[in-house]
């Protein structure tokens, strides 16, 4: 396995967290909203190995995607100005057609996941 990591939290939507900081001590819902959060960003995982790149979504039931990583045309990554601060942005792998086989948004350091799959189709 080369490469295996979830989504950023508070990287990704540093400005949600701190609402929902906030949530908690006014309201205590707060807790609730963070505690769904943590579960649907620990739910989505990608990996890269030396052959395939896996895509897992879902915590009680799975969605699961793989791409060989030799059928991948282009990797794009999309990082706005707050996403570069933080290290944070979106990757989309794509492969035969004009819509992107995999799409993962709030990938921490989403250039090292680019350089991984350009060195291993070299």
């Amino acid at each position: 396995m080369l490469y295996s990591n979830n989504p950023a939290m508070f990287k990704n939507s540093p400005i949600v967290f701190i609402i929902y900081v906030g949530l908690i001590a006014a309201f205590g819902i707060g807790i609730i909203l963070l505690l769904i959060w943590y579960l649907k960003t620990k739910s989505t995982k990608l990996i890269i190995t030396n052959k395939d790149i896996l895509f897992e979504k879902g915590l009680l039931s799975k969605s699961r995607s793989e791409v060989s990583i030799k059928s991948i045309r282009t990797v794009k990554v999309k990082q706005s100005f707050f996403d570069r601060i933080f290290g944070v942005g979106s990757i989309e792998l794509y492969t035969a057609g004009d819509l992107p086989e995999i799409e993962v948004k709030g990938m921490p350091d989403p250039n090292k996941v680019r350089d991984i799959i350009k060195e291993m189709q070299g």
